[in-house]
């Protein structure tokens, strides 16, 4: 790959130049140069990012698609366009109608976003574990927010009998498998010209794992597609035993209660998302290789990522061990740390919580 670059660089006759600026521009995706009309045409073809030091201690190639630098933080931003989108086209969403969902955060700032842009009220529900960054950007964007324990139960009983309300349930909603296969899967296809042979990622909706899983295996089999799972989860039993939640896996939910920074993933249910998904298998993720790993990626590759992205790259090294080295794997780095300082970063929090960071002079913190 990098020999490719040098000749391109190093070439003296112009046709070949010519030649081989033709192939990298066909290689990779344009990362919005130009006008875009609204902050809608500004989400996808988002960086592929090779992420040196985790690549250089596995001797494979681990690159993390920087799904952080769509305009609302996250790859929430393609499940909003394309449930809105959808949901205009189908004459559900229509001018007047307020859009309602449950939401542990992502999803929400980018329905929020996407919606005000286009004229519609928004009311979210969220549990009781959100981080405070994200209530206060809610807030910032004046938008209706319900605090509920049963938070996906009270956004479906909205909805029920007001023809103004429109539910985008983004568990359920085949928008959002959607939006990945057609758009992060074949970015990721292209940007890694097909050279790829393995994809990891955690799941809360299942909408971006199913859709680039789905997606990358219909374009090559032997792609090892895997889920990376938190405790609670019960997703990691689902893809290995075929059955949902485990005895042991409710004592792990009772102990942690509703503290968990993995917020937005780990599900105890299967999603019509999740069921379109193609897997190898899963591996669980604990809390602490969460925290070493965020830690890890900002001392060595400057990457201040959010709980969930340091998760992804936490599965990324184990499939790195599993298919040995001089593999190509890609992960996605879903969101940044700025929502999480609170939490992640704040050694009060940590320390409140019996957390220590480990040694981070290499990986042995990824079990």
């Amino acid at each position: 790959m990098f020999s490719y670059f040098s000749n391109y660089f190093n070439s003296e006759e112009q046709p070949q130049e010519q030649q081989e600026e033709e192939v990298q521009n066909e290689i990779n995706t344009v990362y919005h140069s130009g006008i875009s009309n609204g902050i809608i045409d500004t989400i996808g073809n988002t960086p592929l990012i090779r992420i040196k030091s985790l690549s250089e201690a596995t001797g494979c190639e681990i690159y993390g698609k920087a799904e952080f630098m769509n305009p609302g933080g996250s790859p929430k931003d393609r499940v909003a366009k394309s449930i809105i989108l959808d949901g205009e086209k189908s004459g559900l969403l229509k001018e007047g109608s307020t859009i309602v969902e449950a939401t542990a955060g992502s999803t929400g700032i980018s329905l929020t976003m996407l919606g005000k842009s286009r004229g519609y009220n928004v009311q979210l529900f969220i549990p009781d574990n959100v981080s405070k960054e994200k209530v206060e950007l809610w807030k910032l964007l004046i938008v209706g927010m319900n605090n509920a324990n049963h938070f996906m139960h009270c956004a479906y009983q909205r909805c029920l009998g007001d023809s103004t309300a429109f539910y985008a349930n983004q568990f359920d909603n085949l928008s959002n498998f959607s939006a990945h296969y057609t758009g992060t899967g074949p970015e990721i296809w292209k940007q890694t010209r097909g050279d790829i042979d393995g994809f990891i990622a955690a799941a809360g909706t299942g909408g971006t794992v199913a859709g680039i899983s789905s997606y990358l295996k219909s374009r090559k089999s032997s792609i090892e597609c895997w889920l990376i799972d938190p405790p609670g989860s019960g997703l990691y039993s689902l893809v290995n035993t075929g059955v949902i939640f485990h005895p042991k896996d409710r004592l792990v939910v009772e102990k942690l209660g509703p503290r968990s920074f993995y917020e937005g993933v780990g599900v105890n249910r299967k999603t019509e998302n999740f069921n379109k998904a193609s897997l190898n298998g899963a591996y669980r993720g604990t809390e602490e290789e969460g925290i070493d790993m965020a830690h890890y990626l900002l001392k060595h590759d400057g990457l201040f990522l959010g709980g969930s992205s340091a998760l992804n790259c936490v599965g990324a090294v184990k499939l790195a061990r599993k298919l040995g080295p001089g593999k190509t794997i890609v992960t996605v780095l879903c969101d940044s740390g700025h929502r999480y300082t609170s939490r992640l970063y704040s050694k009060t929090w940590l320390k409140d919580h019996n957390f220590e960071v480990s040694d981070l002079s290499n990986l042995n913190f990824v079990k």
